[in-house]
């Protein structure tokens, strides 16, 4: 079973690969998946800013192209000090994936990580369980 810190390798190596060239800004995603594999994305700047693409949104892309189909957990990873934690929107689209208990850990990293629960990031979500699924 992977560990954190084979989640945050992936999510640093992956993030090495970032594509920020406006906002200078690299992130990485790792998710460790229902299938017990780890899948993992950066963020991908576009000149239109709203067409890019958020690292915790390629990782979930990896997953489902991958086969995995729910998140176990996720460590996120970023420049500095303060941990650098999912965007709105990414905490939406986790909430899609995941359940509130799965632990998100975000990390920058030149700092010390932050453990918190999708829950604690997003209380009171409107999930696919609202929908009946």
């Amino acid at each position: 079973m992977p560990t954190d810190a084979d989640l945050f390798l992936a999510a640093e190596t992956v993030r090495q690969k970032a594509h920020a060239p406006y906002s200078g800004f690299a992130v990485g995603a790792a998710i460790l998946a229902d299938d017990g594999k780890v899948y993992a994305g950066c963020n991908v700047e576009n000149a239109a800013y709203p067409i890019g693409n958020c690292a915790e949104a390629s990782a979930i892309a990896a997953m489902i192209a991958g086969g995995g189909r729910r998140i176990a957990r996720i460590y996120v990873t970023g420049p500095g000090v303060a941990p650098v934690t999912p965007c709105g929107g990414c905490r939406q689209r986790l909430r899609e994936f995941a359940d509130n208990d799965v632990m998100v850990i975000s990390h920058g990293v030149a700092g010390q990580p932050l453990y918190q629960t999708l829950g604690q990031l997003l209380p009171y979500s409107f999930g696919p369980d609202y929908l009946g699924r």
